[in-house]
């Protein structure tokens, strides 16, 4: 079961799921439980996407995630394997740091980060974390921060 509009393009972006947690919702005859997904999706060429769905099941609120991801795709100037300046970007609690690096020095940075790279196509980043450590709104700070780097 594919959710949203899908085409042969679907097959050169890779996906890495971030999260999956699961949520309650209370009712009067007890709780209900749900799943939320979020996804990661990029062409290692300077396109990425970041989505978040939530389902009964895991494997369809990663296929919804994945799809809504699909519909947000931006694109990232990449100069010879890094990004083009050092930039800082800040979403609700979290702040990133990028900073071009040399080729070979590789992508120094921690988990959100340097998977959103790594999909992005980037090869090479200095990277610095502030303040929350939330992944959804370390991966959103850091495609904002990418974005930003044009």
């Amino acid at each position: 079961m594919a959710y949203g509009p899908q085409s042969i393009e679907d097959n050169q972006f890779a996906h890495e799921v971030l999260e999956i947690s699961r949520v309650v919702r209370v009712v009067k005859g007890g709780r209900r439980f749900r799943f939320r997904a979020s996804v990661v999706v990029g062409d290692r060429a300077g396109k990425i996407g970041f989505g978040i769905s939530k389902s009964k099941d895991v494997q369809q609120a990663i296929a919804k995630a994945q799809a809504q991801a699909m519909k947000k795709i931006v694109t990232i100037p990449i100069v010879d394997g890094t990004i083009g300046h050092e930039v800082i970007a800040k979403f609700k609690g979290a702040k990133v740091l990028l900073k071009p690096a040399r080729p070979g020095t590789g992508v120094i940075a921690g988990g959100i980060i340097r998977t959103v790279a790594d999909l992005a196509g980037i090869k090479d980043l200095v990277s610095k974390r502030y303040g929350s450590v939330n992944r959804i709104s370390n991966a959103r700070a850091t495609i904002k921060a990418l974005v930003a780097s044009a």
